[in-house]
């Protein structure tokens, strides 16, 4: 039978909603489609070199076979991060300027730079490439081999104790702060450096006592037997520190700290690009030879949710908020 156009049957409403649904979404799918179709630039707020520089260039070519398009590292750095951090944010959100965001210049910075011209905040989480615990080290010239040991030969050196950091207002100041704050705030001045490669040397040449980084970057000098380590930050001993406690293994609860690396856009990035660069972190980070290297380093490897990943920077940029504040920590 054949229906004429005036005796068409009336579509329903629920069809109707449906088809209005489907027509608004056809651009959104097109575009997550279409894109990459030039290399994608992912801009590392630090020189070349660092844990963040690393993180960038261990999933570039991961990411880049995953979405058929060239993955450029580029380095800005200055100013803690925070000039690669502007740079992205300001970039147009179309999923070809992504940044390697590190914790300290996205959940510490914002605190500790209060004249700062955008709000990492305003990134857009697209998924964590790697983490690493803490580790507290010592100089070889402190007698203390525990962290009990450590905390009473802390509070019986008239005068305080000394200890580096890789810049003032950085993680491993904030940090050390915090410690500070668990044992009963003895006397401990900070002596800043700018970067841990500065700043190590002079740890092992005995110019202070104790520092705090991330485990990959004091991994050579505890293996070396230029610095020891006190404890590790993590939930569980880093993988390739089985021998150093946590912690809370040692007493010290409420103490858990994650140094983290992830790729975040700016915001208004389309929801179906944001998913395509996490599934394609995800693919990159599951090559062995990836995550072997990672690992090798001391770091641990990321993956995961865009949630889970947008979690994670929201409650460290809350945690570290608090403990600037009740500390009074500046990045100058």
């Amino acid at each position: 039978m054949t229906l004429h156009a005036d005796r068409a049957l009336p579509l329903s409403r629920r069809a109707l909603l449906g088809a209005g649904a489907a027509a608004l979404a056809l651009p959104g799918i097109a575009r997550a489609q279409s894109w990459p179709s030039r290399p994608i630039t992912l801009v590392v707020g630090f020189p070349p070199g660092g844990q963040t520089d690393f993180a960038a260039r261990i999933v570039q070519q991961g990411m880049a076979a995953a979405l058929g398009q060239p993955v450029v590292v580029e380095n800005r750095g200055g100013a803690g991060g925070n000039i690669g951090t502007e740079y992205v944010v300001r970039a147009r959100p179309d999923g070809y300027t992504l940044l390697a965001a590190n914790s300290s210049a996205m959940a510490i910075n914002p605190h500790t730079f209060p004249n700062m011209a955008v709000d990492p905040m305003d990134l857009v989480s697209c998924g964590l490439a790697l983490k690493s615990s803490l580790m507290l080290c010592v100089h070889p010239s402190v007698p203390a081999k525990t962290l009990p040991e450590f905390v009473e030969w802390v509070k019986a050196q008239k005068g305080g104790v000394d200890y580096g950091t890789p810049a003032a207002g950085s993680m491993s100041h904030c940090a050390m702060e915090l410690f500070r704050s668990r044992i009963g705030k003895p006397e401990m001045q900070d002596v800043p450096y700018r970067g841990s490669g500065p700043a190590m040397q002079d740890f092992i040449a005995g110019r202070f006592s104790a520092m705090f980084d991330a485990a990959s970057v004091v991994a050579p000098y505890v293996k070396a037997g230029q610095v020891r380590g006190i404890l590790v930050t993590g939930e569980q001993r880093a993988p390739a520190f089985p021998d150093v406690p946590t912690a809370a293994e040692q007493g010290l609860q409420d103490f858990l700290i994650t140094s983290w690396i992830g790729i975040s856009a700016p915001k208004n990035t389309p929801p179906e690009i944001v998913s395509r660069i996490n599934a394609a972190l995800n693919q990159a980070l599951k090559d062995p030879a990836v995550s072997g290297r990672i690992t090798e380093q001391g770091d641990e490897p990321g993956g995961g949710s865009i949630e889970e990943y947008d979690r994670r920077v929201r409650n460290d940029h809350k945690l570290w908020g608090e403990v600037v504040r009740a500390n009074n920590i500046t990045a100058g």
